[in-house]
Parts: structure tokens; sequence; C-alpha cells
């Protein structure tokens, strides 16, 4: 019979992928002989099955679930449903992959009508009694019921107006009783029965419920977020319950034994005397800083000190804890490898490089490489953050520098983000829900919550900045309107959030780029010994070459020429070229712009100093540059002594029904071949003269676009060769050159072996594969690939993320086949894939010489590469 269940006595750390994170380190914690709550943890196999039995859990999974419960009774000396000392639980999920808000919660499971009386009395507290299973109603009716939380808290927020105070630990035990029958009232309004009093009911529906979370529709976001499968599961732990809302000996928290934010070393936490966990995660209370424990129960406080900072020696990284103290005793909850901004784990890593704790090679495999993207976020500008209003101040939650618009809802933001303006989302407190709303969000405010609250964990995992606690601020959601500092605040409305000091400005405050040094520098320094892939860039002018080149790329990887053709002094001449009508009048007009074409290589071959370049030749529809507004036909035509109807028709003709399969790429100059001369003269002009100049040993890298078949390859190549050699004779030059090609059309990676004949480099354009493999419109894609991320037919887009079976096949086909007939052939990757470290890894195993990204994501790429080699 399968093991669908484990105490924790009978699990340890290595056991992850089947306990999940939390369940794992509840287990070894307990062989470590850490004071921690007993209990037992259902397999994320017993979730995977859940799904299979078309989302039921068979009987052989609940008798093993109630067994270890038996188990836990006699190890607490209660029973599980006993009226008089019941033994309560928390049921807690925990995938293998930390998912920090995604997952929920319910805690004190096992109290009923009855079994509230005997643990009143058991406890001689009635107060903390009806405290606790107020609490459980509401979790189990949210949780597993889907009754939403915030009708629970309007009535809890109106028995605290009743009795004229401000927190719930001021209610009263008759209070908390009549709380209870108006949840209860709640519960029947909505369910049309009564609140369950089965413990034995109430656990197994918790269970379900967990395992249902895993798909629900903010987890679904969060793992294509951050890649991870779906087909993992969640682990269920069931706990017994440990109370830190028992007094004024008792409390919760969650602390680090490093500062998430900064990395800094030291405890770094907080916690709520007389409160639950979820009060401080959930950010219902602003909690106390963990310091002030230290003057509350110092002796908690020394033995909490002691074993963080033994935990984190054991797991040799930094520690995120959540413990609860209940009448003067602690206890860990959980412990797990702590979430952190860039910026922390860069710090945290190298000063566990610098205490002898690890090597770098685990300080490079450790860090992951998409927050990289973090450090490259604006700061504001410090001429004009002189200039800025500073109208509150809270909690730096997540650092970095926003500006924007406000919105108060999530949809509202994710709306805003799409139509391209720049959100705030102000929240009373974020929940999971949220979470699209605060992916779409430049930044985030909040009135309620501390530096460990949902908010700040998400926003810090996001890379977004995050201000959170912020009690000055009334808000009305409904009405869509905030106060703060004698200012009054609408929907649309202008603010600025400093996440790293935790001022919130009023107005625009103009952003600037960040630098990168120190740590940044030395992890990098690192990746670059472990890594054999390199890294370029895809850059189109000097400043975005010169970025690349300070962010550690290698080369450009792709130099997209149409894009320069749209200057004020460009765009007439190339429209006089598409609108002529002779070979001789094409000419004519492009003859114009070889002075500009040279201009800007010269530009990219100075700055690269040497480096590869490779240029891609014109790509796009030539519709795409003919005038569209009525001015400008009247203007083209006067210029070309044309009518404007004339010019109106040949615009027109230009029309394609499917531009994307089109009259683009080398199609354009096997129909006018005068392109790619005027190119090739321009590249190799520039080249000859940047080498005579400033003395760069230039080897020019031409690259055409589109190509399908060896003989359309040859005919343009054909074309290149002859205007390259004509240019070198010329100028007396011996400068070396290659042309090679993009494969971007499935029919060229099944013809690889056939088209390396003739190209000498191959680099795979994923953008345009990945859409012709699919036969998915990258523009329209987003319209219906939620449909598919639900329906479990594809978990990431991929434009985004690298399809390795289908689009990957292409790659390794073409990859190989290629080789074969050209050993040397060199290869890499220009699409958007190429700064993704999913996808970064696939390229280092199927054998490719670099991947070339977008300047900003030149860091990733390399960190990437780095992990990617480490692997093995």
């Amino acid at each position: 019979m399968a093991k669908w269940v484990y105490l924790f006595e009978e699990g340890s750390a290595d056991m992850k992928n089947l306990l999940g994170g939390k369940g794992a380190n509840l287990a070894e914690m307990t062989r470590l002989g850490l004071p921690i709550p007993q209990g037992f943890t259902v397999t994320t196999e017993a979730c995977t099955d859940y799904y299979k039995q078309g989302r039921q859990i068979t009987q052989e999974i609940e008798t093993q679930i109630f067994e270890a419960l038996e188990k836990l009774e006699i190890e607490q000396g209660k029973k599980f449903g006993d009226t008089d000392n019941p033994l309560l639980v928390s049921v807690r999920s925990g995938a293998r992959a930390s998912m920090p808000g995604m997952m929920d919660t319910i805690l004190n499971l096992g109290l009923n009508d009855e079994a509230v009386e005997g643990f009143a009395k058991k406890t001689g507290n009635p107060r903390f009694a009806y405290d606790s299973y107020r609490r459980f109603i509401q979790m189990f009716s949210d949780v597993v019921m889907e009754i939403p939380k915030p009708l629970f808290e309007k009535i809890l927020d109106e028995m605290k107006e009743s009795r004229g105070v401000q927190t719930d630990s001021e209610l009263t035990a008759e209070d908390l009783k009549e709380t209870t029958e108006r949840f209860k009232k709640l519960y029947f309004e909505r369910k049309k029965e009564g609140f369950p009093q089965e413990p034995r009911k109430q656990l197994m529906e918790a269970v379900k419920a967990v395992f249902r979370s895993w798909d629900n529709d903010r987890a679904i976001v969060y793992r294509r977020m951050n890649d991870i499968p779906g087909d993992w599961g969640t682990a269920v732990n069931v706990q017994a319950m440990v109370f830190g809302n028992m007094g004024n000996t008792s409390g919760t928290g969650v602390a680090f034994t490093r500062n998430p934010s900064t990395g800094a070393k030291g405890i770094f936490g907080e916690y709520l005397i007389n409160a639950q966990g979820e009060d401080v995660v959930a950010g219902i209370r602003t909690p106390q800083p963990i310091a002030k424990l230290e003057e509350d129960l110092p002796e908690c406080y020394k033995q909490f000190v002691e074993t963080a900072n033994r935990l984190e020696d054991h797991y040799r990284d930094m520690q995120d804890m959540e413990f609860t103290i209940e009448e003067g005793k602690l206890f860990f909850l959980q412990t797990r490898s702590g979430k952190r901004t860039a910026g922390a784990a860069l710090q945290i890593a190298c000063d566990l490089v610098d205490e002898g704790m690890i090597d770098s090679r685990t300080a490079v495999a450790r860090i992951e490489a998409k927050s990289l993207d973090q450090l490259l976020h604006p700061n504001f500008d410090t001429e004009a953050l002189k200039a800025g209003e500073v109208i509150g101040q809270a909690l730096p939650a997540s650092p970095g520098a926003a500006a924007g618009k406000v919105y108060f809802h999530a949809i509202d933001a994710v709306l805003a983000h799409e139509r391209g303006e720049r959100v705030i989302l102000v929240r009373q407190e974020t929940s999971p829900e949220d979470i699209e709303g605060m992916h779409a969000a430049e930044g985030i405010l909040t009135v309620r919550g501390g530096m460990t609250s949902h908010a700040a964990v998400v926003a810090r995992g996001m890379g977004t900045c995050c201000v959170s606690g912020c009690a000055e601020v009334h808000i009305n959601e409904d009405a869509k309107t905030f106060e703060l500092g004698g200012h009054h605040f609408t929907e649309g409305d202008y603010i600025s959030l400093d996440g790293s000091t935790g001022k919130i400005y009023k107005g625009d405050i103009r952003t600037v780029e960040a630098g990168i040094t120190g740590n940044f520098r030395r992890i990098m320094a690192w990746a670059d010994e472990y890594r054999t892939l390199k890294v370029r860039a895809n850059a189109d002018t000097p400043s975005d070459a010169m970025n690349a080149i300070k962010l550690g790329a290698e080369g450009i990887g792709l130099c997209r020429t149409e894009h320069m053709f749209f200057e004020p002094d460009r765009i007439p001449k190339i429209r006089k070229m598409i609108l002529s009508e002779t070979v001789e009048a094409r000419e004519a007009a492009l003859a114009e712009l070889i002075p500009f074409q040279k201009g800007d290589f010269k530009g990219l071959y100075e700055v690269m100093e040497g480096r590869p370049v490779t240029i891609r030749f014109l790509d796009p529809p030539l519709h795409e540059f003919v005038p569209t507004e009525e001015k400008d036909i009247v203007q083209m035509a006067e210029e070309m002594g044309l009518s404007v109807a004339k010019v109106k028709e040949a615009c027109d003709a230009l029309h394609e029904f499917n531009p994307m399969m089109g009259h683009r790429g080398c199609r354009l100059s096997v129909s006018y071949p005068e392109i790619a001369r005027m190119q090739t003269r321009a590249v190799m002009e520039a080249a000859i003269e940047v080498k005579k100049e400033k003395g760069f040993d230039v080897v020019p890298e031409i690259m055409i676009p589109l190509v399908g078949d060896k003989k359309e390859l040859k005919y343009v190549k054909d074309v290149v060769v002859e205007t390259a050699e004509a240019v070198k004779r010329e100028k007396d030059s011996d400068i070396h050159y290659q042309v090679g090609t993009m494969i971007e059309i499935p029919r060229a990676a099944l013809l690889a072996d056939e088209i390396a004949e003739e190209a000498e480099f191959f680099s795979f354009g994923t953008n345009d594969l990945t859409q012709m493999t699919f036969g998915f419109s990258r523009d329209d894609a987003g319209k219906f690939l939620s449909a598919y991320y639900k329906s479990k037919i594809y978990e990431s887009d991929p434009f985004a993320k690298l399809d390795h079976n289908g689009v990957g096949q292409l790659i390794e086909m073409a990859a190989q086949r290629g080789r074969a007939a050209r050993p040397n052939l060199k290869l890499g990757i220009c699409g958007e894939h190429g700064g993704d470290p999913s996808s970064v890894e696939f390229c280092h195993k199927a054998g490719l010489d670099y991947v070339s990204c977008s300047p900003f994501r030149v860091p990733i790429a390399r960190l990437a590469a780095a992990q990617a080699a480490l692997k093995g």
C-alpha cells in the first residue's frame, strides 16, 4: 500500500518534493529537537491523486489521515472532537516551491458549539475560546466554503464600532460570543445549513480545500509568473494548535535571520501580543518590531534568537520563521529559506561566502536569476526629488521607486496598465486575490500590514516597490478616494512611492535607472567564471549598445535595421524608394539612405570596440513604412511629382491580409535586390572606416531574415557577397565578414543541413518561430491564452518562456543538422526568450554559442547561463 501521510518525525529536509517545503522543514526541525507543535503531512502525491480521482480523496488516503491523527492525539494527550479538552489543529498548505500568500490556511479546526464551551472551561479563558472559534468560523467559511471574508470583517468592524474600541483584542468574551453567533447566522444565510459541527468532516473538507487551492486563479497566476509546474501539487500540513491569543504572555510573529529588503545580518521581524499568526501575515493589525519582544518576554526572545541562529547555521541560508508564544512558551511553526529582494539576495550570498558558510558556486546557484530585474528598476531623480512634497511615511516594504496614477481595485489596475498607464495600487490591505493587479502596478501602498504582510512579501518577490502599513491614509475603496497629509486623492491622481525609505509623495516624480556596483559585480564575476554560453544584446542604437556593454553584453546578437528608417529625416527617403516604379529610381532613393545607414553602423561598431555585431537586414513588410495620414500622403505626392490618388493607390497595393507571412524578410531582397545592395554597402563601408579610424578589428555579421530554403538564401547571399567584395576592392580592404540567417520558419529548421551549406551562422528568431510553430499571432494570443491556462492546456505563455517540446525540438534539430553540414556553424538565439532563465538553460543544453536579449536582461541571462553550467 502506498504511503500518503507522514508524521513529522518520519520525514527530513531532503523529502521536499514529497512533503513540500513546509512539511520537509517541520520534519527537519523535529529531527533537530526544536520546539515544534507536532503533526503530520499529507503528501504532494496525494494532491496529484486527488485531481486524478476527479477531485476526490480516496478511502485509503482518508484512513491514513485519521491513523496519523490518532497518533497525534496520543502524543498530545487530547482527543480530536472531545467536548471537554479538544485537540485543535491547523491545516496549512506547503508546496515544494515557496508560494507566499498564494495558498490557504485554516486555524483552530476542531471547534464546534459544544467544544468551545469545554475549551473555555478547560483554559479558564472564555474570551480566548470564543476568539479562537470566531477565527475558525471565518477561515473555514472563506477557505472551504468560499463565503467572502469581507462579509465577516464587516460584522467584526461593526462590533468594534458599537463597543467603541479600535482593535479585536479589546473586545470582551461576550462581545466575541455575540460575534460568533452573527458569523454562524451569516453562514446559514449563505449556505442554507448550519455551520459544520463534526470535526472529522471539518478536517477532510479543509484538506480538500487546500488541494483545491493549488488550482485557484491566483495560484495559477503565481505559478505562471514563477515557472512552477502545475503537476507538482501541494502537500497539506496538519499540526497541533498552539495559541498566541491567550493573553498578554502569548503572541505570534514572523521573523528573518537577516533583513529581507537589504540583506543586513541580524534578526529582523515583527510580532503581535495576544494574536494568531494570520493577524501578522494578513496585515489586519500593524505589528511591533521583534526587538520589542526582548522587553515584553525576555526569556522567549533569548530562546528565539538562539534557535533562529541555529536554523540559519543548519540550512546555511537566511531563514524566514513563523513562531507562536503560548503563555510564555515558544514554538516554531515553520522555517524556510526566506524570500528576499534581489539586492538582499546578493548581499546575503556575498556575506555567506565571506563567513565561510557557502562557496561562490553555491552563491551563484542560489540567486534567482529573474530577480536581478529588480536591481535595474528606477530610483527617483535626485533633483526632482528635492521638489517633491512628502505627504506621509510608512514601512519600506519593498525597495525601488515608483510613480503613477492611483487605482484602488486590482481589475482597474490591470486595465489601466493595459492602456499603457503607470499604476500605483492603493489598498486597505492586499490579499491573494489582488495578485494580477499587483503584478500590473509600478508600486503598491497599503493602509494596514507590516513588513511581512501579504503586500510586502509578494511585492518583494515581484520586485515591485511597496510601502505598507500607512495608518494615516483614510481610504474609501468604494468611492475610489483617499486622504493623506491634508490632500484628497481620487482615482487617476498621481502619487510617488519610495519603497526604500517608506516615503509617500504627492505628484509624479521623475525616476532614473539604477546603477550596478558592489555585490552585483562580484556575483556577476563569479557567474562569468562558470558560464560557457556567451551573452549578447539586442540593440539598434549606440545608446542601447552602450547600456548593453555596461550590463556585461559580449556583443550584439540582433540589430534591427528597420528601426533606423523611422527617423523624420529618413522616412521620406524609404517611402520614395517604396513608391518608385523602376530599379533606377529605387536605387537613387536608396543611395540617399546609405550615409544614414553607414553612420548608424559606425556608431554601433565604435561603441562595441570589435565585439561581434549581427546586423539583420530589412525585415518588416513595406506597408509599415508608407504614409497613412492625409498630409503625409499629399507631401509624398508633391515630392515625387505624383498625384495624391496615385500615391494612395500604391500604398493600398501594399496591403496584405497576413503581413506576418507576407512580403517581408529575405523576400524583399529577392524582389528588390537593390535593398540588400544598399544595406551591404552601408555595413561594409562602416566596418572598414571604423577599423581604419579606430583600429578595432570589426568582423561584420550580416543576417538574412525569414529564410525557408537554401536557394532563397543563396540568391540574397550572392547579392551581399558581390556588393561586399566590390566595397572591399574600392576601399583596398581585406576585412573579413560573415553571412548567416535567422531560423524563424519551421521549414528552415527542417532543412537546416541544406541551409548551413550557405549560412556561416544561425540565429534562432524564436518570436516568429514560436508564432509559426503554434500558429498563434503574438499580438492576439493574449486574448485567448488565459482560457488555455485555466484549462491546463498550457501552463505558460510560449512567447515569454520557450516551448521546449515543440519549438525547442525544432531548435535542437536545426542545431544538429546544421553542424552536421558545417561543424563550425555558430549558433545563437535572438528572440525575447534570450533573457528568460529557463530558456537560457535550454539553449545551454542544446549547445548554442550565445543568447541575445534586451540590454536590461543581460545580467539575468549571464546568471542563468552560469546556473545552467553548474547544473551540468
